[in-house]
Formats: structure tokens, sequence, C-alpha cells
């Protein structure tokens, strides 16, 4: 028996609307992770792949509170900066090249943090301005170099922008806007903002909670 030609399309569209109705984002593999346990963290100096020389200082900045929120002891960046100033060391390149039982070796701490900034600050585009901060992140273990968690987040002040009012209205937003992102560093905010999406345990597919949380091993 022949089925007819539009029921088959039919059926066909139906099987793909279900499965990429069941399809979300895919759970990450926390295998490495649970296996190591890391309890203290160094946050090396972020690489820049923006055009704001101050990116790396506007992330780092904030990243150590998201992690130590979540239970890590993190090593005191001043500390690390300072250390690696000492030993010649103050391009972040280099930094992210040395060997990882050298990091281990020099500050004992059990894993290091790789961050990644692909976006720091803010654009007009005529009708709209925006600001915006986007960062990618890898957790390796330093006593054994294996990739423990990776993970990426963005913020954007477009997110809480009113595009109503029309055309005039949306060219003066965008100019107030631009003016007052320029005037109060706005990207220091969406960095916050990105650096606590990024490394706050127990967002989706985030970092697990550290050994001083009381959600430690519960995730």
């Amino acid at each position: 028996m022949m089925t007819h030609p539009f029921k088959a399309t039919a059926t066909l569209l139906l099987a793909l609307l279900l499965s990429g109705c069941a399809t979300g984002p895919q759970a990450y593999d926390y295998a490495e992770f649970k296996a190591a346990r890391p309890a203290s963290i160094l946050v090396l100096p972020p690489m820049n792949s923006s055009t704001e020389v101050i990116a790396p200082h506007g992330v780092l900045a904030q990243a150590t509170q998201p992690l130590a929120e979540s239970g890590y002891y993190v090593m005191p960046v001043a500390l690390a900066a300072e250390t690696f100033k000492q030993n010649g060391l103050d391009n972040a390149a280099d930094i992210h090249e040395l060997p990882v039982q050298k990091l281990h070796q020099i500050f004992g701490a059990d894993a290091a943090l790789y961050i990644h900034i692909t976006d720091y600050g803010t654009a007009y585009q005529v009708i709209r301005s925006e600001t915006v901060v986007s960062a990618d992140a890898r957790l390796i273990d330093l006593r054994s170099g294996k990739l423990l968690w990776q993970g990426s987040a963005r913020a954007s002040s477009g997110e809480q922008q009113n595009s109503g009012g029309g055309l005039l209205g949306i060219l003066i937003s965008a100019m107030v806007n631009q003016i007052i992102s320029t005037s109060t560093d706005a990207s220091y905010k969406m960095a916050g903002i990105a650096s606590y999406r990024l490394l706050r345990a127990g967002s989706q597919n985030g970092l697990l909670h550290g050994p001083r949380s009381p959600q430690y091993q519960k995730d």
C-alpha cells in the first residue's frame, strides 16, 4: 500500500519537530572534574582578543568573587601577578603557555583558570548603542594537566534596552546610552555580570561547587 506524499511529508515534519523539541543543551561531562575535585584555583591573567586594552583588568578584577562564593580558595590575584612579574612574565600569552607542573610547583594550587576575552566594550551602530562583554574559560588540573571544565558567557546592555518610542526615540536613546557607557565605564559592569554567569557554580553546565560550599558534592 502506497503512502500519500502529503502524509509522508507531514509525518517527517512532525518527527523533526518532536526531535527538535526533545533536544536541549547537552549535559556537560563532569567525570574528570569529580575525579579531581580541586579545592584551590589560580586565576591566570586573561587573554584578550577585544580591542580594549583595559579588558583583562576589568574581567580579572571580578573573576575571583564568584569562584570564592562557589566554595573555592582563590590564589590572591595581586600575589600571582607580582610572582609572574618577578620572573619576567607580564604577557598573558606567555603565562598561558607555562607548563602546568611549573604553575603547580610555584603556587601550589590544584587547578588554574584560563580566561579568554572575546568581546569587551561599547559599540554605536546608528540606531543602537550596546555594551558587550564575552569570555570563554577553561579549568585545568595543575597536577595532571587534564581539562576539568570549560564554558562561556556573555553580558550585554542590550538585554535591558527598550526599543520603543519610534526611530527618533531609538536614535536619541542610542546616543544617550553611548555617552553614559563611555563616562561610567559600562563595560566594567557588564564584565562583572559576564564573570558571574561564567564562573558561578550551580548554573547549567557551569562549575561544580568547591569544598568550602554547603553544596559541595551535591551537584
